[in-house]
């Protein structure tokens, strides 16, 4: 007997019984990012993978470690995305997209990284990400943060989410704070452990967010970045703040955040949950202003975010927050003679006249008791029932299969009648 193919470990089916909560999640993003104006961009999947090393950083856990990568039949080194921003930015300078242009944009689909899974992160796993490309000031910053908090109100989980804050400067004020930083680590390099020892030198500030308690203790003490912040950059965050206070969006200032990937600067930010354990980041983002420019483009302000859909459908299913809608509204139910072409016929014209309702025709043949049993496990809230007599009569039979009532009503009247049912 052939061995059974199984799916690789940490890239996961997404079931019948799971996809309805998917669209339900991706269809309020879609709503809610529409709502703003941002239009919708498609990159591939697979991408040159210098864009990744030179966008994201050579010394970054993503590049490093996690990166699917492999050499084509042409001899070119690919990678599967680990993120969305790379392609985005890539997209944009390829097609003329950025060039003295503002862009509002958004995508979501499937990312990759091979990192060990767990509940919440897995080695294929989808992002929506949204990307502002030509505008400056810190009021697009406010508007992403304002667009994240009314999808957490619309999902209903604004009261499981909180929101921190950061600037981590320019380039140039990270280079005299990254300095100050090494010292400092230097000082203490017997409680630092291999990972930080690791990043020291190559990527100081990621220190920062280390969950070892030992090294947590000695950052109490260490320079503070915003000490080293130069005044545009000061400029901005208090300029951002303003306008979240004024809009009534509670946040806490983190000074050691920082986010993983290198090309932030300024102002970055995160929304937490503890409604997931250690997994508490569902959604991420900041100002990357020099990446364009970093990637061939020409000089282009830009800032943006990406949220975890894995995350955010276990916190949805987490905080019982996983009704969706049924995927069944109407079963059609036949017996006799003729009588399930007819059931085709007007399954058919129900779909024509009211194309949002959800019709299922019973096929197979059985008697009533095992067609609605059947209509009762695919969760449907009518069945429409012809027999011989519906049909020669041009009737049919509503049976409500949540409350029980039944009744006969020409053919004719059925989609103004099925509107109290559904």
């Amino acid at each position: 007997m052939a061995k059974t193919i199984q799916a690789i470990r940490g890239m996961n089916d997404c079931l019948p019984t799971q996809s309805p909560l998917w669209q339900k999640l991706e269809s309020t993003v879609k709503r809610v990012v529409s709502a703003y104006g941002y239009n919708e961009v498609r990159m591939p999947i697979v991408e040159v993978t210098n864009l990744f090393s030179r966008a994201i950083g050579e010394v970054t856990d993503v590049v490093e470690k996690e990166m699917y990568t492999f050499e084509d039949r042409n001899g070119d080194s690919l990678s599967l995305r680990p993120e969305g921003t790379a392609g985005c930015v890539r997209s944009g300078i390829e097609n003329g997209l950025l060039y003295n242009q503002e862009q509002r944009l958004w995508y979501m689909g499937p990312m990759f990284r091979h990192e060990r899974p767990q509940k919440g992160r897995y080695r294929q796993f989808h992002q929506c990400g949204v990307e502002v490309f030509g505008i400056d000031g810190p009021d697009v910053d406010a508007e992403l943060i304002m667009m994240t908090a009314r999808l957490w109100r619309e999902l209903g989980i604004d009261k499981h989410v909180r929101l921190e804050l950061n600037s981590i400067g320019s380039l140039e004020a990270r280079a005299h704070y990254r300095s100050a930083l090494i010292e400092y680590l230097e000082q203490h390099i017997d409680v630092l452990d291999d990972d930080c020892k690791r990043r020291m030198y190559t990527n100081p500030l990621r220190v920062l967010d280390t969950k070892n308690p030992d090294v947590q203790a000695i950052l109490g003490d260490a320079p503070c970045l915003a000490d080293y912040l130069d005044p545009e950059s000061k400029a901005h965050f208090a300029g951002l703040c303003e306008l979240l206070d004024a809009a009534g969006i509670e946040y806490q200032v983190n000074q050691r955040l920082v986010r993983g990937l290198d090309y932030y600067n300024r102002t970055v930010f995160e929304w937490i949950t503890e409604s997931l354990g250690s997994q508490g980041t569902v959604c991420g983002g900041g100002r990357y202003d020099g990446l364009v420019e970093q990637l061939g483009g020409k000089p282009t302000k830009a800032v943006g975010f990406a949220m975890g859909l894995e995350r955010l459908v276990l916190m949805l299913e987490t905080l019982e927050l996983d009704d969706v809608r049924r995927s069944v509204d109407a079963y059609v139910v036949t017996a006799g003679e003729g009588t399930m072409l007819a059931g085709m016929k007007l399954a058919e014209a129900l779909r024509e006249q009211m194309p949002e309702l959800r019709v299922m025709n019973h096929f197979g043949g059985g008697n009533f008791k095992k067609q609605f049993k059947r209509a009762d496990k695919v969760g449907a809230a009518v069945a429409l029932v012809l027999g011989e007599n519906e049909v020669s009569e041009n009737n049919v039979v509503i049976k409500d299969l949540i409350g029980g009532e039944q009744i006969t009503i020409a053919q004719a009247d059925l989609v103004n009648k099925l509107k109290e049912f559904i």
